[in-house]
């Protein structure tokens, strides 16, 4: 690349606006377009290139009259300091990896794995996979002070109503055609929940620096939005390129949730279709609750191995919860529940109506059986996917 030259006289491609030295016939240099591979002719180069082609992120081509990036005296809070000698620490010295039965109650993972304070993630995609059961579980013991991966729906939501978050990395709580969650509006514009965001890959990749050991990742989204500039993410221009990054702190969770298809015993566990956080999340993290539709023999995950994408030794307590995501979705075995969750939004609008329906369907019943018994056999039986619909 011709870095030295001055970016307002660099020739361009008048196409993709980025141009490369490269050996022509001869061993002669000819100036090339890195998006056609092929010389360009002195007039094409004189042309001015497309913006919508212009790489603006590099230094090279960056124009004069740019604006310095700006950011608020006052950013958000990083509600979890990276850690990752302490993660490192903790899965040596407090983590058991051995192979041993892992079956457990809601209560009982609740109880042992989520205390007050923790920063907690829930894993799923929109409604599906949403481990319901777990977060019932942790409203009826009154679990507070949590701080949450907040990119979720019903789990942020049932959390925050009963007044058990105090903080929240946000990425997205919404329920799609149905709107922006009433719950979480009434929370922050009532200063009851402090708020840091983020985009859905920054989220991921904070996780994923935790799990590499890393202490942060570098990275080009959110770059040029309000997000960063609510967000504790840093800057920085890369060194080789020059270009602008932003430094996206590892994230390290206290204790996780995941609900997946089929577990074994051990707390080996296989996903079927969209694997959300899955993979980085519960590796991530100190403490992990797995939750399955399905309790099946190791023999399955001995026939296809490829498919595990969580292995035993991750795996703190396996709950056997069928329908765990209810009102939401688990791939390929039910639907989500509309009515249901029309009903519950409805009730989401008011305070008192979300009162009613917490005292209904979580403090109303005393574990996930009851609850499924409370929403009815016939109704869940109507929801399961038949054969030829998979």
């Amino acid at each position: 690349m011709a870095a030295a030259t001055a970016p307002s006289r660099l020739p361009r491609c008048s196409d993709c606006g980025w141009l490369e030295t490269r050996t022509a016939g001869r061993g002669r240099p000819a100036r090339f377009c890195v998006k056609r591979g092929r010389a360009r002719s002195p007039r094409q180069l004189a042309a001015a290139p497309c913006a919508d082609f212009r790489p603006l992120e590099t230094t090279e081509v960056l124009p004069p009259h740019a604006p310095p990036l700006r950011l608020p005296a006052e950013r958000a809070p990083l509600f979890q300091p990276p850690d990752p000698d302490g993660l490192r620490r903790f899965l040596r010295d407090e983590k058991d990896f051995s192979l041993r039965s892992k079956l457990t109650t809601e209560r009982e993972a609740v109880k042992r794995f989520v205390r007050p304070g923790d920063y907690v993630g829930f894993e799923l995609y929109g409604t599906v996979r949403c481990p319901l059961s777990v977060v019932r579980e942790i409203v009826r013991q009154k679990i507070g002070g949590l701080r949450l991966l907040g990119q979720g729906l019903m789990d942020a939501d049932f959390l925050i109503a009963a007044g058990l978050v105090a903080e929240m990395d946000i990425t997205y709580v919404g329920y799609e055609a149905y709107g922006l969650s009433p719950i979480l509006r009434r929370a922050v514009e009532g200063g009851s929940l402090r708020l840091a965001e983020w985009s859905n890959a920054a989220i991921t990749w904070r996780l994923k620096a935790a799990a590499m050991g890393l202490p942060f990742l570098p990275a080009r989204t959110m770059l040029g939005t309000d997000t960063l500039a609510r967000s504790p993410a840093k800057t920085m221009r890369d060194p080789f390129t020059g270009m602008r990054l932003a430094l996206l702190p590892a994230l390290t969770l206290d204790a996780a949730v995941v609900h997946v298809q089929r577990a074994d015993r051990y707390g080996n566990a296989q996903i079927d279709g969209i694997s959300g956080f899955a993979v980085e999340m519960s590796r991530a993290c100190k403490r992990l609750i797995v939750t399955a539709e399905e309790i099946v023999d190791t023999e399955v995950f001995r026939a296809r191995p490829e498919r595990t994408v969580i292995p035993y030794f991750l795996t703190d307590a396996v709950v056997h919860a069928p329908f765990g995501a209810h009102p939401g979705e688990t791939c390929g075995l039910y639907r989500r529940d509309e009515p249901h969750i029309r009903e519950y939004l409805k009730a989401a609008r008011t305070e008192e109506g979300v009162r009613r329906y917490l005292d209904e369907f979580v403090h109303g019943v005393k574990d996930h059986r009851a609850y499924l018994r409370r929403v009815g056999a016939a109704r869940l039986a109507a929801l399961k996917v038949k054969n030829d619909e998979r």
